[in-house]
């Protein structure tokens, strides 16, 4: 007998060196937080749409095109999207995967994000500024899920490939990639320290 694995959920994960996240996250970091002092606009659509915390996802989300710290992250991680490209076989006709979105995302303690995806994005990511430790990691859903009408809970032990959810932790210097019609949430940050990441979208049309 054999049983065949069909249909994966690829998630790509890869850690910058310690030197380049260094340099790279204290100019982000710094730029982050003068964003959300800058950006009244995005308080005042983050008070509506991300409660307690600060998002310029409805204000300043083109990032990449607005500075060159910004810019830099984005030419760091598109050798990665290429390579996540390459391991999800995708045929590109002669395109190419450009990052088309990239925000800010500031979460203190008890911010959540809730369960979303990215439409008309190809691949959706994040990138991590700063994680005080024990704070809230990137919690994404089997696809599936909504489907298994009939379906026995799975065992404490079960392999993290059949867990109907899988939690990503979050760590300063890690990016993770995923197609974006893959649902993920942000569970509440529970540590006092500020969780500070930078998200982004990629197209090919």
């Amino acid at each position: 007998m054999t049983v065949h694995k069909l249909f994966p959920t690829l998630v790509y994960s890869a850690r910058f060196s310690a030197s380049a996240a260094g340099r790279l996250n204290r100019r982000l970091l710094r730029e982050c937080r003068q964003l959300s002092l800058d950006d009244a606009a995005g308080r005042r659509w983050s008070a509506k749409n991300y409660p307690g915390g600060y998002t310029s996802y409805g204000s300043a989300h083109r990032m990449h095109r607005l500075s060159p710290t910004f810019a830099a992250l984005e030419h760091a991680v598109d050798r990665h999207v290429a390579a996540f490209a390459r391991s999800l076989e995708l045929d590109l006709a002669g395109r190419k995967l450009a990052m088309t979105d990239c925000w800010v995302n500031i979460m203190p303690r008890a911010v959540a994000h809730g369960l979303h995806l990215h439409p008309l994005a190809t691949v959706s990511g994040t990138y991590y500024v700063k994680t005080p430790r024990g704070c809230s990691g990137l919690k994404l859903e089997d696809p599936r899920l909504e489907r298994m009408m009939a379906a026995p809970p799975r065992l404490p032990q079960a392999a993290r490939e059949n867990r109907p959810w899988v939690l990503f932790a979050a760590e300063a210097g890690c990016l993770l990639l995923f197609e974006s019609w893959l649902r993920h949430e942000v569970p509440a940050n529970s540590v006092a320290g500020e969780r500070i990441s930078i998200s982004f979208n990629y197209n090919w049309f």
